[in-house]
């Protein structure tokens, strides 16, 4: 199961590219635009951590990171304040009042995303094992295990196991599996695709009859979790 991301961010715009580039690099994004509501989500669910803006309608980011800290529930929560106020003072009082990381607007997304790793790592939730069937996926120590055999993988074909994995039985297009494992700003062929889930295919199934990457033709491919 993805890793929720709870976003507590009013800007529209930000809101769209945080929740793609979240979902592309394997969370689950929970989108939130007001302060209070981000509170009364916190008393429901706990999310593995926290993006949270500033300046917010409603109860104010510094306040949330607050009360977050101050409920034994959410209190191990990572926090990553995400704002435009960049004065050293301001960085002092979001990290004096909880916050672990701070970023300042404008960033980098993939910068943004390696903070977030970055301290799920440091909090102890990043440690994430896939399974499905006889394939064990380790995401910490990137290694990947079918049945007592030990499968090694270039980074290429481990991201597309990881992207396929994650969501058991969903189809994804070519351009998909491209903007997910290559990226956005890379041209890169489609039928490059096809190449490497070929290199995957090989390496996964050995001399096995089954095959756990399903082809849908003319559509793209799935991980298939019926395939023994």
């Amino acid at each position: 199961m993805a890793q929720r991301i709870l976003v507590v961010e009013d800007e529209d715009a930000l809101c769209t590219l945080l929740e793609y580039n979240l979902q592309a690099a394997g969370f689950e994004p929970i989108i939130v635009r007001d302060g209070d509501e981000a509170l009364l989500h916190l008393r429901e669910d706990v999310p593995a951590l926290i993006i949270l803006d500033w300046m917010l309608p409603g109860t104010s980011g510094i306040e949330i990171c607050r009360q977050t800290r101050a409920r034994a529930e959410t209190r191990a929560v990572p926090i990553i304040m995400l704002t435009a106020r960049g004065e050293e003072a301001d960085r002092i009082r979001g990290l004096d009042t909880g916050a672990d990381d701070y970023v300042t607007k404008p960033f980098s997304v993939s910068e943004l995303i390696a903070r977030v790793r970055a301290n799920l790592r440091r909090s102890g939730a990043g440690t994430e094992v896939l399974q499905a069937g006889d394939i064990v996926m380790d995401l910490e120590t990137h290694r990947v295990h079918r049945g007592e055999r030990e499968i090694h993988l270039g980074p290429t074909e481990f991201r597309l196991l990881e992207c396929l994995m994650r969501r058991p039985g969903r189809v994804y297009s070519r351009e998909q599996l491209l903007d997910i494992v290559w990226g956005r700003d890379v041209y890169v062929e489609a039928r490059t695709v096809d190449v490497h889930i070929g290199r995957l295919r090989k390496a996964l199934n050995g001399k096995r009859d089954t095959d756990p990457l399903r082809t849908v033709r003319a559509t793209g491919y799935a991980f298939d979790e019926t395939y023994k």
